[in-house]
């Protein structure tokens, strides 16, 4: 994969990307899929865009839960058979599917201005626009803890998650090496700036699983982002990594004791991708322009804590839509919770996810 052209991919938000997708009316649509990651982050899409598409278009939204990748959209487009319309995608994956053709090129030119008259590739965040993706959100991994497990001291940093002798217990992990690899390097001591640029080198990997070695035999692993509150809810676990939207809405929705570590948190965008060969696909491009304007994306913040990709969407932001409770403290992007960030480098697990992957599912596997 070049990388070259992966970042002239995430500037294409003018005229050049443009050709590839004319603008044409958008063809009547009985339903749509639409796929994404379930729990509460499914249910703000639900009620900030489903809803109210529907009731504008009268177009039912049909709503499926996956757990990311492209496996399963790169099996539907080689059997010829695509049966998604819409899937929600972290960006490495959008970059690796739009470079192996298995993701539309989009007409970004044909998204909504700001209210203010501000073209859409001005008013989205710097990085938010690729070729075959549209982001919505900005969202983070980070860890919590349930603050009942600990009486005396309490955790405060991503090292703290991989003492298990001053904080004893389960920890909840996703079944995968993306965020856990960062991770243990930043609890090994690996400035945050530097993360990346030792987890490129063969050394680096070896430190990284090094450090997961001290507590593999205390982790429960997870694959849907529904699970780690629940694991903590259940006393499964003492810590968990967890998408921190999940972890606020079982506080502010449920009352958990739950806290939140910020150190060390990896940040990430979601993007609306649609599937070579889609079979509603200028409906679908309808939908992304519906719920990516402004006005779509601030209301999705009053549902679940993550951040909306457009600037003109962010003085928007108010309480949730239910628990009364100011919204923009819950921001990954907070100024309080962003100073050891970590932004996922797309081009790096672009180029290693293949190679990580299979390393760590024989590590897993010893």
């Amino acid at each position: 994969m070049k990388r070259d052209l992966m970042k002239s991919c995430l500037a294409l938000a003018g005229a050049s990307a443009l050709g590839l997708w004319a603008v044409t009316p958008a063809l009547a649509a009985d339903s749509l899929t639409v796929v994404s990651w379930g729990g509460a982050y499914t249910k703000s899409q639900v009620e900030a865009y489903h809803k109210p598409f529907t009731a504008k278009t009268g177009t039912k939204i049909l709503s499926e839960n996956y757990n990311g990748g492209l496996a399963e959209i790169k099996a539907q487009v080689e059997a010829g058979n695509v049966n998604w319309d819409l899937v929600d995608l972290e960006l490495a994956d959008v970059v690796r599917g739009c470079d192996e053709g298995l993701l539309e090129p989009l007409n970004l030119e044909a998204l909504p201005a700001s209210p203010d008259g501000k073209p859409a590739r001005d008013d989205f965040i710097a990085g938010t626009l690729h070729e075959c993706g549209v982001a919505t959100i900005i969202w983070s991994t980070i860890y919590a803890y349930d603050d009942t497990k600990f009486s005396g001291a309490k955790p405060t940093g991503i090292a703290d998650f991989f003492d298990t002798g001053t904080f004893p217990g389960k920890r909840g992990m996703r079944k995968s090496p993306k965020v856990n690899l960062e991770f243990a390097l930043m609890a090994d001591g690996v400035p945050s700036n530097k993360v990346y640029e030792v987890l490129a080198t063969p050394e680096g990997v070896d430190r990284a699983f090094a450090k997961l070695d001290t507590i593999k035999d205390q982790v429960v692993w997870w694959e849907a982002g529904a699970q780690p509150p629940q694991l903590l809810a259940d006393g499964e676990v003492a810590m968990t990594t967890a998408y921190n939207g999940r972890i606020f809405n079982a506080q502010a929705q449920e009352n958990k004791p739950f806290v939140i570590v910020w150190d060390g948190q990896v940040w990430d965008i979601d993007l609306w991708g649609i599937p070579k060969g889609a079979k509603n696909k200028d409906a679908a491009m309808e939908f992304i322009k519906f719920s990516t304007d402004t006005q779509r994306l601030a209301d999705q913040a009053a549902w679940i804590s993550y951040g909306p990709a457009r600037q003109s969407s962010i003085p928007l932001i108010g309480k949730h839509a239910e628990a009364d409770v100011p919204m923009a403290p819950h921001m990954p992007t907070a100024p309080e919770n962003f100073r050891t960030a970590v932004q996922n480098d797309f081009e790096f697990w672009a180029d290693y996810q293949d190679e990580l992957n299979e390393r760590f599912n024989a590590w897993l596997a010893k």
